[in-house]
């Protein structure tokens, strides 16, 4: 038992364990502390420029930025450059950036103050874009050299090729006392551009930048003048009001509608009205040759995007023809693009003598006469206008026109469907289609100019029309009339007009007239048959037709000189020769057309029907020697023996050899040609020619030729 008095000891408490410590070498700590440490720099950096507003950076700014423009840059006055509170605020006072050494101004840019808000983080990725700009007395100067390899926005090494020019977005701006210079000699174009703002108060927009500038495009002067609305502060990153009014090579143009931003014309909707005298001036301001035009208006919807020009839901007149569709200029390199959809409704004959060579304007005047050039002592059709070779160097031009209907008194075309492409110099009309008389024409026409001569190649082709509707035109009555004809053009020739390629061209002509029926009075005069003919109109008959059984008009065509292989018409009662040509070098006519009568007839001519003269003015010769010479015969009969005799001057035995359908259907040339009992025919010619330089010959062998019936140049 224990002691009562002993003393009962308590347990020990062990001490309290001190807090575990984290250690400093812990790799999150090292993180944290790192970012906490940039951040620091930042927020220390940023409060320094704040504060400061950065001009310290003054003369490294200077510094860097001479270096990377590779020019000096220079800043005289006040400089800040900060973070406001995340995009870059800056100012600089009288600031400078010079201009390389060829340019013909000093500075590129130089202004009393220019005070702007960048964007940071557009800027990051490459975009450069402002919020806004302030900007007094300021002066852009934006140059090309005169090989139009450099340019003075180009900067860094000043050898590089300039890049085409990209404005910065601004998304508002206010200019004061601000002028813009613009030259490119090699474009011919030169412009200077004053800016004014004018401010407004308690309105919508809080600034309008007036604009007014003139300027040359091709030796063409012209003036421009318009206001830039910008919003304000509550409307910031709103719409600009854009109003353009230019005038200048024959012509006037307003532009109206929003801009996205001051100078952002990406995803711009503008509304362009332009009308003159001529649409081939405004082009040929791009260096772009378009065939005249007589007076007109157009208006489309005009946006931005990318390299593209759009214009859209155009629509308008040009003469008394009308136009529709759209077009986009891709400004590209090496060459513009010109892409466009066009339709027209309309198209009268006036308005498409451009598209021929023939001034319209002359045309709408005079008529055909118009067409005509006298100024070499002989009259010409053929359009002599040359092929601007140095304006297809600047740009490309796949083209699609529709046109549903050709207003015209004497030729039935309509449904012209052209498919055109410009391919460096390469012109392709391929295929130009159109309805005419019920027929249709197919073509192909390929204007190559890249060869130092230009080189243009011809393949025309006309279906089975009728002749009654094609000839209707020109005053014949269509009933009685039941036969077709069909023809093809191909031809190959050089220089840079019509007139050269044709003068100098090779190939084949031919129009086939299958089976068909003709009227007696189109047929019997062109056969001198007037026993027949007299007979036929005494009798009433005067509309009874004849019946084609088949016919070719053919000519080879060398150097430009057309020489018939064959002419050869098959009819019921006749065989129609035709001998000689026609020159496309001085455009002269010299044809015979014989009548050979299968049957006997009285009062059968047989003497040949000439057509002489020109292209633009064709004669006939009727009375031909061989036929005077036949009456003289006559009245010697009648003279020596009785009246009566002098009639067997002008009988027809009818030993005329009918001819073979097939060849003649082929287009085969003389030499081909076969009568019905498959006997070569030596009564056609052979598509020979002379070779004189003018396509003329001495009168001694214009007679011998006659008397062939073989009319060679």
């Amino acid at each position: 038992m224990a002691d009562a008095g002993a003393t009962i000891a308590e347990p020990e408490t062990a001490p309290p364990a001190a807090p575990r410590a984290h250690r400093s070498d812990s790799p999150i700590a090292a993180f944290v502390a790192v970012i906490a440490t940039i951040l620091g720099l930042i927020v220390l950096a940023w409060t320094i420029l704040y504060v400061t507003k950065g001009r310290f950076l003054k003369h490294r700014f200077e510094v860097i930025a001479s270096s990377q423009a590779g020019r000096n840059v220079k800043v005289a006055g006040d400089f800040q450059l900060y973070f406001n509170p995340i995009n870059v605020k800056f100012l600089a006072e009288r600031m400078t950036v010079a201009n390389p050494e060829w340019a013909t101004n000093d500075n590129f840019f130089d202004a009393r103050l220019i005070d702007t808000e960048i964007a940071t983080i557009p800027l990051i990725f490459g975009n450069r874009r402002a919020n806004w700009l302030n900007l007094i007395d300021g002066n852009v100067d934006l140059e090309w050299d005169a090989a139009g390899r450099r340019n003075t926005w180009t900067f860094g090494d000043p050898n590089v090729k300039g890049e085409p020019l990209e404005l910065p977005v601004i998304r508002r701006a206010t200019l004061y006392r601000s002028d813009l210079r613009y030259r490119d000699p090699k474009m011919q174009l030169s412009a200077d551009i004053a800016f004014r703002t004018v401010e407004a108060r308690d309105t919508r927009f809080a600034s309008e930048i007036g604009f007014t500038g003139t300027g040359r495009a091709r030796g063409n002067p012209f003036t421009l003048e318009g206001a830039l609305q910008s919003p304000n502060e509550t409307l910031a990153g709103g719409e600009n009001r854009l109003r353009l009014h230019a005038e200048g090579a024959n012509s006037v143009m307003d532009v109206t509608g929003t801009l996205p931003g001051a100078t952002e014309l990406e995803g711009s909707r503008l509304r362009m009205d332009l009308r003159g005298s001529n649409l081939a001036d405004i082009f040929d301001l791009m260096g772009v040759a378009l065939p005249e035009t007589r007076r007109y208006r157009v208006s489309s919807a005009l946006t931005k995007a990318g390299d593209e020009w759009r214009f859209t839901g155009l629509k308008g007149t040009f003469g008394d023809s009308d136009v529709a569709g759209k077009l986009t200029v891709a400004m590209i390199e090496p060459r513009i693009k010109l892409t466009s959809e066009i339709t027209t409704r309309t198209l009268d004959i006036v308005d498409a003598a451009p598209f021929m060579g023939y001034n319209p304007d002359a045309v709408a005047a005079r008529g055909g006469a118009a067409a005509v050039d006298r100024s070499g002592g002989t009259p010409r059709l053929l359009p002599d206008a040359r092929l601007r070779i140095e304006s297809l160097r600047n740009y490309d031009a796949p083209l699609h026109w529709t046109v549903r209907r050709v207003r015209a008194k004497s030729v039935p075309i309509s449904n012209i469907d052209l498919t055109l492409s410009l391919d460096d110099r390469l012109l392709k009309l391929s295929p130009l289609t159109f309805s005419m008389a019920r027929g249709n024409v197919s073509s192909d026409v390929v204007i190559n100019a890249r060869p130092a001569t230009v080189v243009t190649d011809y393949d025309i082709r006309l279906s089975p029309t009728p002749m009654g509707v094609l000839l209707a035109g020109w005053g014949v009555e269509e009933s009685g009339t039941t036969g077709t004809v069909k023809a093809r053009v191909q031809l190959r020739g050089e220089g840079d007009s019509v007139r050269k390629s044709l003068a100098s061209s090779d190939g084949r002509i031919a129009v086939i007239l299958p089976r068909g029926s003709f009227w007696v009075r189109n047929i019997q005069l062109s056969e001198l048959d007037v026993g027949t003919f007299v007979q036929k109109m005494f009798e009433g008959r005067l509309k009874e037709p004849v019946q084609i059984n088949c016919g070719l008009i053919g000519f080879t065509v060398r150097n430009g000189i057309a020489a018939a292989d064959p002419i050869l018409i098959d009819t019921q009662k006749n065989v129609m020769l035709g001998r000689g040509g026609f020159s496309f070098r001085n455009e002269s006519i010299d044809l015979a057309f014989r009548a050979d009568s299968k049957k006997f007839s009285l009062f059968a001519g047989q003497s040949p029907v000439g057509v002489n003269g020109y292209f633009a003015e064709p004669g006939y010769d009727v009375i031909s020697p061989e036929l005077v010479g036949r009456a003289g015969a006559g009245l010697g009969l009648a003279v020596v023996a009785t009246p009566l005799a002098a009639v067997a001057a002008f009988v027809d035995v009818g030993d005329a050899k009918s001819a073979s359908c097939t060849p003649i259907l082929a287009g085969a040339n003389a030499k081909a040609q076969r009568t019905t009992k498959g006997e070569p025919r030596d009564d056609v010619g052979r598509g020979t020619t002379a070779k004189s330089e003018d396509g003329s010959r001495s009168k001694g062998e214009r007679q011998e030729q006659r008397k062939k019936f073989l009319g060679i140049f």
